[in-house]
C-alpha cells in the first residue's frame, strides 16, 4: 500500500478477514497486479480519472467473478443456455457475496418494452384491472398488449372407458393486443422507391435494401423460386409478381436440390430490421430504414397498443391505457385513492413500487414510456426500483456512476437510497466522480495515478477525510470550485425557439445567444432535452453529440471508429506499392488463423469457453507478410499499439508525417484521450472514454452550433477543467456551444444560463430563468440558483 494511503478501513470488523472482500493480484485490462481489501456491509466508493482502472476492478474483477461463480452452481445443461463468462485475471478473490449490477447500459432494443413492463408495475396493474374494471373481460392477459387474442380448435387424446379416443375441442385466448398494430402502437408504410429501382431488373441490382445482393444466396433463392422473371424490369411486374417480391410469407422452396425458405422483402425486413428499436440498428441500416419506412400512430388504438375490449374496460372511468399514460407520481395518487379490500395487499404493493419511482427522482415518467428512450441514468435508476423493496440482505450492489443525469438537488436523494441499501446489511460498491457522492463513503479506494498504461494502481485507501489530505489527483481536486466568469461573452445574435411543446414543454419561447457558451439546466425530467433535441438538434449547421451508445463490434477500435485508420492504410499502401486492404485486420491483411481477431475462441459446449492469443500472429492480428511493410520505420501492428499521444508525435513530422492522421489524433488528445492505444477494442473503453471519443469525431464536422448532452459524464474532477478549456476553444473559433448539464462547474463557467422547471414532468416545462450565472446566483430564486450559489460560496 502506498505511503499516503489511509491506515484504517473505517470498520470495527476490519481485522476479521471474513468481513472483507479480499482481492489479490488483479490484472484485468490495465490493473497492475493490485491487491485491495474492501469492507463488507459498508459503502465503498471507487475514484480516479476515467480509464484509471475503476471499472476493471469493480465490474471486470469483483462483480464478474461473483456472477461466474453463481452461474457455476447451475447444472451443466442449464449453463449451456447462459452467457459464457471467463474467469477474471486475478490470483485470489475471497469473501465474495452475490453481486447485483446496476449499470448505465441502456435497456434492450425491444420496441415492445416499456417502463411498466421492465418493472413489476404493469403486471400488478393488469391484475388490479382484471379484478376491479368494468365490464369484466377476463384474466390479466386480457389487458396485455403483448398477448394476442386467438381462437381455434385442435385434436386432443382422452381416455373413455379404458379406450384412447381423439376429440376435437375449441379453445380461445383473450389477450389485450391491438390486432391492427400487433401491440406496437404504430403502423408503418413503406416508400417503395427506397426499396427498389423500377427501371432495373433483379439481375441488374434493382433492390436497394442493404444486404440484398444478387451475387450471393439471395440471388440463388430469388432465381430459384420461380415467382418472377429475374431479367424483367420491376416497373413491368404484375400485381402478383410485385406481391410475391415484397409480401409473400415464408415459403419452402428447393434450389439445386437444397431446401430453402423464400420470404418477401418487406416480410423479411419486418422480422430483421423493424423488430428492433431503430436506434439499435447499425448506422447504415438505420439510415436506410429512416428513408424507406414511415411510422405513424396506429389509427385503431391511437398508440395505446391495446385492443378495444381492453380500452373500454375501466375503473372509475379510467382505462389501463389511461393509467399507463399518467405521470407516475399522479398514478401513485390514483392508486392510493382506490379502496377495495379484496385487492388491498396488491394495491399496497403497487403503490409502494410507484412511490419508489418518485423517491428515486423518476416520478415524471409514465409506465407506457418505451424503455429504449430512457437515458443511461434513467435506465440505471429504473433498474434500482426492483432492489429497493427487496428482502435480500448481504448482497453486493455495484453501481456505475449513479449520479449521472441528476441535478444536484436529486443527488442527495440518490445518496439516501444508497445508504438505505447499505443499512439493510448489504455491501455497496460505487464508481463515482461527483464530490457529493464521494462524501457519503465509509471507505474510498482511489485508482491511478493516471489513465491507461499510466494507471491501474491503488494510490489510496481510507476515509474521505484522509483522501482530502492525500497526495493523489482525486485528493487535490476533491474540493475544487470553478469561479463565476468575471466578464461573460456577449452574443452575436440569437437562435429563436418559438412554441416548443414536445413532451412536457408548455409552448416555450426562448432565445439562445449565438457565439457564446450557453448551458441548459434544470432537474431531471424538467424538459431540457425536449427543448434542445426537439427544437435545436436537426437544424442545418447543428452538430449534436448525445449520450447514445457507440455502435461497433469487438473488432472496432479508436482507429477504425474515428476514421483514423483510412489515411494510415493509404499511406502504408502508397509507400510500399501495395493495396490498402492489406493493412486492415478485417480485410485482406488479416491473419488467416484467427481471422484478424488476434485471439482464438474455443467453444467448450456447456462449459465456459476459452480465448487464447493466436499462436500464428501472436496477437498482432495481421499476416506475417504484411508486417514486413513499414511506414516511418514501423509496421501497421506497431502503429496500432501506439498511444494517441505517441502517434500524434509520430505522424506530425519526419518520415511518418501524415497531416490527415495528425488532425484526428490532435482532436483525441484535446478531449483527454491521449493515453488510449489506437488498436484498443472499443468494448474495453469506460463510459467517459466512449463519450469523449464521440466528441472527438464530431469536432471535425462543419457546423456553426455544437450541442453537447452532459459532456462531463464519466469525467474526473481534474478533467472537468480541461473540458471547459475545450468548450472555450470551440467558442473562440467562432462556434456557438449549447450544453445540457448538471455539473455546477460548467454552469459557473457559462456565458448564459437557461434554467427549465420548476419541477419535473408536468411540474416542469417552463423557462424559470434566463441570464448570466452571476444573475442566477444573486437571485437564488430557483433550485439551480440555490445549489450554484452554494457551490461558488455566494
Amino acid at each position: 500500500m502506498p505511503s499516503n494511503a489511509g491506515t484504517s478501513l473505517n470498520t470495527p470488523h476490519a481485522a476479521d478477514r471474513h468481513e472483507l472482500i479480499r482481492v489479490r493480484g488483479a490484472k484485468v485490462n490495465n490493473l497492475k497486479d493490485i491487491s485491495v481489501d474492501i469492507p463488507k456491509r459498508r459503502l465503498t466508493v471507487f475514484t480516479g480519472v476515467s480509464g484509471s482502472g475503476k471499472s476493471s476492478l469493480v465490474f471486470g474483477t469483483i462483480a464478474a467473478e461473483s456472477q461466474r461463480m453463481i452461474n457455476e452452481t447451475y447444472s451443466a445443461f442449464v449453463q449451456g443456455f447462459m452467457p459464457t463468462l471467463a474467469r477474471p485475471d486475478v490470483d485470489v478473490l475471497e469473501g465474495l457475496t452475490t453481486a447485483i449490477l446496476v449499470d448505465q447500459e441502456r435497456m434492450g432494443a425491444n420496441p415492445r418494452s416499456t417502463v411498466g413492463t421492465v418493472t413489476d408495475a404493469n403486471a400488478m396493474l393488469r391484475i388490479v384491472f382484471s379484478r376491479l374494471a368494468q365490464p369484466h373481460i377476463g384474466s390479466p392477459q386480457a389487458y396485455s398488449f403483448n398477448v394476442a387474442s386467438i381462437s381455434g380448435a385442435g385434436a386432443v387424446t382422452i381416455e373413455k372407458g379404458g379406450e384412447k379416443i381423439k376429440e376435437r375441442r375449441s379453445f380461445s385466448i383473450t389477450g389485450g393486443m391491438c390486432p391492427r398494430c400487433e401491440g406496437m402502437g404504430r403502423v408503418n408504410d413503406f416508400n417503395l422507391e427506397a426499396l427498389f429501382d423500377a427501371e432495373k431488373s433483379l439481375s441488374e441490382g434493382a433492390l436497394t435494401v442493404p444486404g440484398y445482393s444478387m451475387d450471393g444466396w439471395y440471388g440463388r433463392i430469388f432465381a430459384g423460386s420461380g415467382f418472377f422473371d429475374m431479367d424483367k424490369k420491376l416497373g413491368k411486374f404484375t400485381k402478383k409478381e410485385l406481391h410475391d417480391l415484397l409480401h409473400k410469407e415464408a415459403t419452402k422452396i428447393k434450389v439445386d436440390g437444397i431446401n430453402l425458405t423464400y420470404e418477401g422483402v418487406i416480410v423479411k425486413m419486418q422480422k430483421s430490421m423493424l423488430a428492433k428499436d431503430v436506434d439499435a440498428l447499425q448506422p447504415h441500416i438505420r439510415a436506410f430504414v429512416e428513408r424507406a419506412v414511415v411510422f405513424t400512430t396506429c389509427p385503431e388504438c391511437n398508440g395505446t397498443r391495446l385492443a378495444e375490449h381492453a380500452r373500454n374496460s375501466k375503473i372509475d372511468g379510467v382505462s389501463i391505457a389511461d393509467a399507463c399514460s399518467m405521470q407516475i407520481s399522479d398514478l401513485a395518487d390514483w392508486v392510493r385513492g382506490l379502496d377495495e379490500p379484496s385487492v388491498a395487499p396488491l394495491l399496497k404493493s403497487l403503490g409502494e413500487s410507484l412511490d419508489s419511482f418518485v423517491d428515486i427522482g423518476l416520478g415524471y415518467l409514465s409506465l407506457d414510456r418505451p424503455s429504449g428512450t430512457l437515458s443511461g441514468g434513467e435506465a440505471q435508476r429504473t433498474k434500482m426500483i426492483r432492489h429497493l423493496g427487496s428482502s435480500l440482505t448481504d448482497i453486493t450492489y455495484v453501481f456505475d456512476e449513479p449520479t449521472i443525469g441528476l441535478h444536484p438537488h436529486d443527488i442527495a436523494r440518490m445518496n439516501r437510497l444508497l445508504l438505505q441499501l447499505r443499512d439493510k446489511g448489504n455491501t455497496v460498491l460505487v464508481v463515482e466522480h461527483k464530490p457529493e457522492a464521494i462524501a457519503i463513503a465509509d471507505h474510498v479506494v482511489d485508482l491511478g495515478p493516471r489513465a491507461g498504461t499510466l494507471g491501474g494502481e491503488v494510490v489510496f485507501e481510507g476515509t474521505v477525510e484522509d483522501l482530502r489530505a492525500s497526495n493523489t489527483l482525486t485528493g487535490h481536486h476533491l474540493d475544487d470550485r470553478i469561479s463565476l466568469k468575471a466578464a461573460p461573452r456577449k452574443g452575436s445574435g440569437v437562435l429563436e425557439i418559438r412554441g416548443a411543446h414536445a413532451n412536457n414543454l408548455k409552448n416555450v419561447d426562448v432565445d439562445i445567444p449565438l457565439g457564446v457558451l450557453s448551458v441548459i439546466t434544470g432537474v431531471a425530467g424538467s424538459g431540457k432535452s425536449s427543448l434542445i433535441h426537439g427544437s435545436v438538434s436537426g437544424r442545418e449547421g447543428v452538430v449534436t453529440v448525445d449520450q447514445g451508445a457507440i455502435r461497433g463490434s469487438r473488432r472496432s477500435n479508436p482507429a477504425t471508429y474515428t476514421g483514423l485508420l483510412e489515411p494510415i492504410r493509404k499511406a502504408f499502401a502508397k509507400v510500399n506499392g501495395v493495396k490498402p486492404a492489406l493493412f486492415s485486420a478485417n480485410s485482406e491483411g488479416a491473419c488467416p488463423t484467427c481471422n484478424g481477431a488476434g485471439v482464438i475462441y474455443t467453444d467448450l459446449g456447456m462449459m465456459a469457453g476459452v480465448s487464447t492469443v493466436c499462436e500464428e500472429c501472436e496477437g498482432r492480428r495481421f499476416q506475417a507478410a504484411v508486417l514486413e511493410y513499414h511506414l516511418g520505420g514501423k509496421n501497421i501492428s506497431e502503429v496500432l499499439s501506439m498511444s494517441v499521444d505517441n502517434a500524434e508525435e509520430f505522424f506530425r513530422e519526419g518520415e511518418g508525417k501524415l497531416p490527415a492522421a495528425h488532425k484526428i489524433l490532435s482532436r483525441l488528445s484535446d478531449v483527454g484521450l491521449g493515453y488510449l492505444t489506437l488498436g484498443q477494442p472499443l468494448t474495453t473503453l469506460s463510459g467517459g472514454e466512449r463519450q469523449r471519443i464521440k466528441l472527438a469525431t464530431h469536432l471535425g464536422e462543419k457546423g456553426g452550433i455544437y450541442v453537447l448532452d452532459e459532456p462531463t459524464t464519466g469525467l474526473h474532477l481534474a478533467d472537468v477543467e480541461k473540458l471547459l478549456g475545450l468548450l472555450d476553444r470551440l467558442v473562440e473559433s467562432g462556434k456557438t456551444v449549447v450544453v445540457i448539464e448538471h455539473h455546477q462547474a460548467v454552469m459557473a463557467h457559462a456565458d448564459w444560463l437557461i434554467d427549465i422547471g420548476p419541477g419535473a414532468g408536468h411540474d416542469g416545462g417552463t423557462i424559470v430563468f434566463e441570464g448570466t450565472p452571476a444573475q442566477l446566483v444573486a437571485g437564488q430564486e430557483t433550485l439551480t440558483g440555490q445549489y450554484l450559489a452554494s457551490y461558488v460560496g455566494a
